[in-house]
């Protein structure tokens, strides 16, 4: 059985990365993504003010931001079940079909003076679910369509254009609701789900006509749902360079719940932008612009340095700039440093999530990554956004905000402690004895890409 990590006598440099595998699937994948990421962006604009307009109810409203995080406490162990079950292609086809219906609904009962507050809540509780479900199928079917060794250039793809048409998206919403209404600007979203479902479906057609493999167990050898989760999360925990990566990002997401939910409180009381003042939008443009900025700058750190060595100098420049950000009172100078910081953070999460992918083994890739980002995206962006909101109201915003800071500085401290810990162990395997852990044929799974370890 290969072992997860090579000894550290092998260490080396990630091999340089070939073409992108498959490009014509990648490029299908690509660009879907970014139509539904458009769609979505007009969404996150659009659906909290139809709520707050058709029902003028600050609890609804909060229940539809909630809504993003949910799903991912409830619902993602289960997620990563299914998704390593079914064909992951048609799962996310699937999930896309459905929530093109799923927020279609929303503009045709306006239309017949149907829509309430409760299928508002309702549509956008299910609409993070089946996004949950999409989610959960790309982590395994990203590495199955563009090759292990290319994943930190197609993620870093990915993000970027993400990043990229949010900041599009934004302002599209602003014209949409403008034109067509807060209720109508939503048949958006819907018809962007739709065409990312075609697309998706067209990554089937490869030259020699099949799918990629899709490392799923014959259907007599599939333990129960709770054996299955349990089978993930001892993957998860006994992978030690995993669990440490894992906390990282956690510890990331948590800034930026930190951040974000403090953003407009900041720009009110340490930059004096006041209500609809329109730099307070440069301040959330900045930070995604940022987004784009690390994810071009990840895949050049790669090919030099291992996932773990990326996070040494990283994690303590974020710290850095998240203190500047804290302690400035110029905008102008807030917005250049935010965007430093953004493109900081994503790279990141982004190079614990590729990380992730590259060591997990293609029948567990669902249940080890949902439950990655149950952790980040269900349980950090939140608690960063309620720790830092409690700390704002009882000692200011400064105070708030440097919650992000000191997460970021414990996520370097953690990162720099394996590595003095490592150097002063000498050189051993890391990686924990997950194949132990696991059952028979998964927890063992490829051995990890070269120069990938702690040390």
């Amino acid at each position: 059985m290969s072992p997860l990590h090579p000894p550290e006598s092998a260490r080396s440099a990630p091999p340089a990365p070939r073409p992108l595998g498959k490009p014509r699937g990648f490029r299908f994948f690509l660009l879907s993504r970014t139509v539904s990421a458009l769609g979505s962006s007009v969404t996150a604009v659009v659906l909290p003010v139809l709520t707050y307009q058709r029902t003028r109810s600050p609890l609804l409203l909060s229940l539809v931001a909630a809504s993003g995080t949910l799903p991912y406490l409830l619902f993602g162990l289960v997620a990563g079940v299914v998704a390593d079950r079914v064909d992951r292609r048609r799962l996310m086809v699937v999930s896309d079909v459905l929530n093109a219906l799923c927020l279609g609904s929303l503009p045709v009962a306006a239309a017949l003076g149907l829509l309430t507050g409760l299928q508002l809540i309702l549509v956008a509780l299910l609409s993070s679910c089946l996004a949950l479900f999409f989610d959960a199928g790309v982590y395994g079917f990203v590495p199955e369509t563009v090759g292990k060794e290319n994943l930190a250039r197609a993620n870093g793809l990915v993000h970027g254009a993400e990043s990229l048409v949010r900041i599009t998206g934004t302002a599209v919403a602003g014209v949409l609701m403008v034109l067509l209404g807060p209720a109508d600007s939503l048949a958006v979203d819907a018809v962007s789900f739709f065409a990312s479902a075609l697309l998706i479906g067209a990554v089937v057609r490869t030259p020699g006509g099949k799918a990629p493999a899709l490392g799923r167990a014959p259907a007599v050898d599939r333990p129960g749902v709770r054996e299955s989760v349990a089978e993930g999360l001892r993957f998860l925990v006994g992978h030690r360079l995993l669990r440490t990566m894992t906390v990282v990002g956690t510890l990331q997401s948590f800034a930026g719940g930190a951040i974000v939910g403090q953003l407009v409180v900041y720009a009110d009381r340490v930059l004096g932008l006041h209500g609809t003042d329109a730099r307070i939008g440069y301040l959330y443009a900045a930070w995604s612009a940022g987004g784009i900025g690390g994810a071009l700058l990840l895949p050049r750190l790669r090919r030099r340095l291992d996932a773990f060595r990326v996070l040494l100098p990283v994690l303590p420049a974020g710290a850095l700039l998240g203190l500047g950000v804290v302690s400035v009172h110029d905008w102008r100078v807030a917005v250049p440093a935010l965007a430093l910081w953004g493109s900081v953070y994503l790279v990141v999460l982004v190079n614990t999530m590729t990380y992730a992918q590259e060591v997990t083994p293609a029948e567990l890739q669902g249940r080890v990554n949902t439950t990655r980002r149950m952790l980040s995206s269900g349980l950090g962006v939140p608690l960063g956004a309620l720790v830092a909101g409690a700390l704002t109201v009882r000692f200011g915003v400064r105070v708030g905000m440097s919650t992000a800071v000191a997460s970021v500085a414990l996520a370097a401290l953690l990162v720099w402690s394996v590595r003095v810990r490592r150097l002063v162990r000498g050189p051993r395997r890391v990686g924990g004895d997950a194949a132990a852990s696991a059952r028979p044929g998964v927890g063992g799974g490829p051995a990890a890409p070269r120069g990938d370890h702690a040390g």
